[in-house]
């Protein structure tokens, strides 16, 4: 689901050409998906999920990143008020799902998750790539969470386990049938 912003229209001064520029009230339509992470990180050659915080010019970046709306001027998204730039983040950090999923304590992976890692797991579970890559981001790892756990098991029997109930089985059965074997 994306979020529609507007951007009041401001007078900024540019540093580098030393002059004032005016952009207009200006209304445009973000979207957190992998598709704005793919682009995000093929401009910054870096993972967008490292725990590394990103400079104030990559913030602002991954938000033109999220744009849907066409043909905006970037300059718009230096004009964000704090009141902006909590909504987006709110909008970012939002689960988008119903779904919760209890961590066990699991060690940290040492992969480094990028956008062809997200990709990658989508491919291996089956999960399509339209639309799923359009999905809010967060919402599409839950999927991927929830393929994984799936996939795995309802949690395996212990082999210890499995071998008491299988001689258990074993010996009903033998008193049932009256065999030795």
């Amino acid at each position: 689901m994306p979020l529609t912003v507007t951007f009041p229209g401001k007078e900024l001064y540019d540093q580098q050409s030393g002059k004032f520029i005016t952009t207009k009230e200006t209304t445009v339509t973000l979207e957190h998906s992998l598709i704005s992470v793919s682009k995000w990180e093929s401009k910054w050659k870096r993972s967008y999920f490292i725990k590394e915080p990103m400079t104030l010019e990559q913030s602002i970046d991954y938000i033109a990143c999220m744009c849907l709306t066409k043909n905006i001027d970037p300059k718009i998204f230096r004009t964000m008020s704090r009141e902006i730039a909590k909504q987006i983040s709110d909008y970012i950090a939002d689960p988008m799902t119903a779904t919760t999923i209890k961590k066990r304590n699991q060690r940290p992976s040492r992969e480094i998750l990028t956008s062809e890692v997200i990709y990658y797991w989508m491919v291996n579970f089956g999960i399509p790539f339209d639309p799923c890559q359009k999905w809010h981001l967060n919402r599409l790892l839950t999927l991927i969470e929830v393929a994984a756990a799936k996939e795995s098991g309802e949690q395996k029997m212990p082999r210890r386990e499995m071998l008491q109930q299988r001689a258990l089985l074993n010996a009903q059965r033998r008193a049932k049938y009256n065999t030795k074997g």
